[in-house]
């Protein structure tokens, strides 16, 4: 098996060829609402974020609006997303700091966007690359985690710790695409429980298709 820096860029090529214009499922249309739907996406599909983000949208319009909003009537509209509780107070604090600390507009920095209740790096990054195309860093969501580690980019298991070693390898111009690319890849080909490796355009590249298949059954 070749290196990971020589790898990185077949890799790369590969998945821009097999997912071009990658971009995050979640439904938005303004800095404010991708934040909130990232939010709500912890612990959640994003089939069902977007479930709950139209009316929820239409309700609540700015910063001011969330930062108002009564908690416990929040809570019952996002129930369905899971640990409610916590996200409807991290929704509400989050748009109170953006009102009085920012002037009303959802940040477009990472040192301030993770001083907002609720917002670490992985929200920071997809409120940054999916609302202001900024590359400050590369989000890892579960699926990104898993794939960096399976295809050997990083033995880290901490998020912080895999953003560091992706963000090393990985091209600054391709951080936005990455995560979305390697989300999507999760998804259709190699997901948590039974990857389907004989399937997949990067088997040769990865160190992990052997401990699932036999090398009669990858076609190395």
């Amino acid at each position: 098996m070749r290196s990971t820096r020589d790898r990185i860029g077949e890799i790369l090529e590969i998945l821009y060829r097999d997912y071009p214009q990658s971009h995050t499922a979640l439904k938005f249309k303004k800095p404010l609402q991708i934040m909130v739907a990232t939010i709500l996406s912890a612990q959640c599909t994003d089939e069902k974020v977007n479930q709950i983000t139209p009316s929820l949208f239409r309700k609540y319009q700015t910063p001011a609006d969330f930062a108002s909003a009564d908690q416990k009537e929040l809570e019952e509209e996002i129930r369905s997303s899971g640990f409610f509780r916590n996200k409807a107070k991290n929704v509400i604090n989050a748009s109170k700091k953006i009102v009085e600390d920012f002037k009303g507009e959802v940040p477009d920095e990472m040192e301030d966007l993770i001083t907002l209740p609720g917002v670490a790096r992985k929200t920071a990054n997809i409120v940054l690359s999916s609302a202001f195309k900024k590359a400050q860093g590369i989000a890892v969501d579960t699926h990104v985690s898993r794939l960096s580690q399976r295809l050997g980019l990083s033995m880290e298991k901490d998020p912080n710790k895999i953003e560091r070693d992706l963000m090393r390898l990985v091209p600054r111009e391709d951080w936005i695409d990455f995560n979305y690319m390697l989300v999507n890849h999760g998804r259709k080909i190699c997901p948590a429980r039974k990857p389907l490796c004989p399937q997949c355009e990067i088997k040769h590249l990865c160190p992990s298709a052997k401990d699932f298949f036999p090398e009669s059954e990858l076609n190395l």
